[in-house]
């Protein structure tokens, strides 16, 4: 992957914009950006929102939160953006050196709603969360190497702490991403 030119990063859309603003603004500076003067619609809106950052392709950071915490997705984002860039427990904080080198994502995600079976949910469309007691896995639709809903499930089974042979709730959800 080519590093992050002047010209991709106008043609990103406005969120990942932000999310690329608070990284390089807490990695460089440790200072916490405050969301725009000027909301876009979707901004302004109250969802749970991801933010995942790759580099090479490869999966560097991704945290979020399933249902909003803040009072709207502006703020869901900068929280986001800086938790996954830097306290991702898989991964090592994103350094200075890496900033020109990510691709970021930004999934704003729909209301999450139960299902009855598997033959409800899609890999591709839905993002499934799942739960069991108060243990919960989340995993986000359309993942590279992950096709069918029974990949999904036992990925955020082992996520969640659950057992195969536990009970489940399902749920899933749609989302917007953005790059």
């Amino acid at each position: 992957m080519a590093l992050v030119t002047w010209s991709q990063a106008l043609s990103e859309h406005a969120l990942v914009k932000l999310a690329r603003k608070t990284i390089d603004s807490y990695v460089k500076e440790g200072r916490i950006i405050e969301p725009p003067a000027e909301l876009t619609g979707e901004m302004n809106k109250k969802a749970g929102v991801f933010v995942s950052l790759y580099k090479r392709g490869s999966l560097r950071g991704c945290i979020g939160t399933f249902a909003p915490t803040t009072k709207n997705v502006a703020v869901e984002i900068i929280h986001n953006a800086i938790e996954s860039s830097t306290r991702d427990p898989r991964f090592l904080p994103i350094k200075v050196d890496e900033l020109e080198e990510l691709d970021i994502s930004v999934d704003v995600l729909g209301v999450p709603e139960p299902v009855s079976s598997v033959a409800e949910l899609d890999a591709k469309k839905y993002g499934v969360i799942i739960g069991n007691g108060g243990r919960r896995g989340l995993l986000l639709p359309d993942l590279p190497g992950v096709n069918t809903p029974a990949e999904q499930i036992a990925i955020c089974r082992r996520k969640a702490g659950i057992g195969d042979n536990e009970d489940l709730e399902l749920f899933r959800f749609e989302v917007r991403r953005y790059k």
